[in-house]
């Protein structure tokens, strides 16, 4: 039985431009678990979307997703605001990713391993989402509550599950990318 390892001579950058590739896939597979949320709590499949959006655009959209979604009409669909939103979540997910395929980089840790500390991971980026990062935001932006409370609006158990989700796949992607099969000793190397 082989274990793998993550290799010593990772550079950090293609590291880091592996963590930020692993990042936008983990931020899509977020993204998917946030809109199905939403649809299934009744306050809209792309509200999610239209949420993350008003970190730069009005809520607006937002808001009108989340009355529809409460009046029973569940996909209110606005292109321009749903891509803004998925563009500053991929964004966002590629530079949570990048810093951990960095961070990682030089470990010598399997595949699984790196994916219990992307779950790790998953929960530092909810904590610096929640209580630090999105009230800077909403407060350089003027975005204001839609933003700086976004865990609780999102509900604190959905905000966690997608936080911890993304964390479990990037930690996954970038196992997958970094680890190697660990080489053997053999009797020769012993000399």
């Amino acid at each position: 039985m082989s274990t793998t390892h993550t290799t010593s001579s990772t550079s950090l950058g293609r590291a880091a431009l592996i963590g930020a590739v692993a990042g936008v896939i983990a931020s899509l597979v977020m993204a998917m678990y946030a809109m199905v949320a939403g649809w299934v709590q009744g306050t809209g499949f792309f509200t999610p979307l239209y949420h993350i959006a008003s970190v730069v655009a009005a809520p607006d959209t937002m808001m009108t997703s989340m009355e529809s979604g409460m009046a029973g009409d569940a996909f209110t669909f606005s292109f321009g605001i749903a891509m803004l939103g998925a563009v500053v979540h991929m964004m966002t997910g590629a530079m949570y990713g990048a810093v951990f395929g960095a961070l990682v980089a030089r470990l010598r840790l399997g595949t699984l391993a790196l994916t219990g500390l992307g779950l790790v991971w998953g929960a530092i980026v909810l904590v610096m989402s929640a209580f630090v990062l999105l009230p800077l935001a909403a407060a350089v932006t003027g975005a204001g509550e839609p933003i700086a409370d976004m865990a609780s609006m999102a509900g604190w158990t959905t905000f966690t599950v997608e936080h911890l989700l993304f964390g479990v796949v990037l930690g996954a992607i970038v196992g997958t990318r970094l680890a190697r099969p660990a080489q053997s000793a053999s009797p020769a190397s012993a000399y």
